[in-house]
């Protein structure tokens, strides 16, 4: 079938290449360390196009999250309707929802557009410890999101919220990716760094088998936003039409290495340095 070039663009047809647009549906961060900020800055970095519908603003710096204001779920909608009606996206990325009605309204705008792989990082608390989803919206999340995934990004609390599996290890980690993939996720990358030891192993779980990233812990607070700029990371490559391992392995890859250059800003959880590249 011949789809017009307006609907084409909006779903991502396989048929053309990829572009690396990304679109990223989640929290704004006040302080730039993470949600769409950071999202913004590890797609760029990474050769992609990021577009945005924002789903909440946070007010927020390195010492915590100081207030959560969500937007109305038409605005969201029409964010993201505006970007695939006319942009286009070749990934969608899902990061802070907040609610069982923003996971609701995500959910239909991953099937309004239509063949587009989507990355899901199923935020539940910042890295402060602050709460950034409503637990009785795990569900949905479990339901909802967790089916939609072509790539989920958990770490070890978040599996276990979503599995009820407990991950502790190695073991854990991959009986709990094994669990989200039964429940629908197309792929997990099981992210390892709340798992106690010297080294911290990620594995990127399929129906294929699995791959083992590993490295040596960093001692450092600098961590903010670790999550969602891996998430993004992963999501400009796969919409730049890399295979999955390979759009995982340059995403880790970026992320370990802006860990390392993190430039020690604020009192808190500090961010990353997202332009390492930028300066070789």
């Amino acid at each position: 079938m011949n789809l017009p070039q307006a609907v084409s663009d909006r779903v991502g047809d396989d048929r053309g290449p990829k572009r690396g647009r990304v679109l990223i549906l989640a929290g704004s961060d006040s302080g730039g360390g993470a949600g769409i900020q950071a999202d913004i800055k590890a797609v760029t970095m990474l050769g992609g196009f990021a577009a945005t519908a924002i789903t909440a603003i946070t007010i927020q710096n390195t010492l915590g999250v100081h207030g959560v204001y969500p937007l109305p779920l038409d605005v969201i909608e029409a964010q993201a309707k505006a970007v695939l009606d006319d942009i286009g996206a070749d990934a969608l990325k899902t990061g802070m929802l907040g609610s069982v009605e923003v996971v609701e309204a995500v959910a239909g705008l991953i099937d309004y557009a239509g063949t587009v792989p989507t990355v899901v990082d199923p935020v539940m608390i910042a890295k402060g410890g602050s709460p950034l989803l409503e637990d009785r919206a795990v569900e949905a999340v479990r339901r909802l999101m967790v089916p939609r995934a072509a790539l989920l990004t958990p770490n070890a609390p978040e599996a276990e919220a979503l599995t009820g599996i407990a991950v502790v290890d190695q073991d854990g980690q991959r009986r709990a990716g094994e669990a989200l993939l039964a429940m629908g996720a197309r792929a997990v990358l099981m992210k390892g760094g709340h798992v106690p030891g010297e080294t911290v192993i990620d594995l990127l779980l399929t129906a294929d088998g699995e791959t083992v990233l590993e490295s040596e812990r960093i001692d450092t607070r600098h961590t903010h936003g670790t999550g969602c700029t891996l998430a993004s990371a992963c999501a400009a490559g796969i919409a730049k039409g890399l295979p999955l391992q390979t759009a995982v392995a340059e995403a880790w890859a970026y992320v370990a290495e802006a860990i390392r250059r993190a430039p020690g800003l604020g009192q808190g959880h500090g961010p990353l340095d997202h332009g390492w590249p930028l300066r070789g």
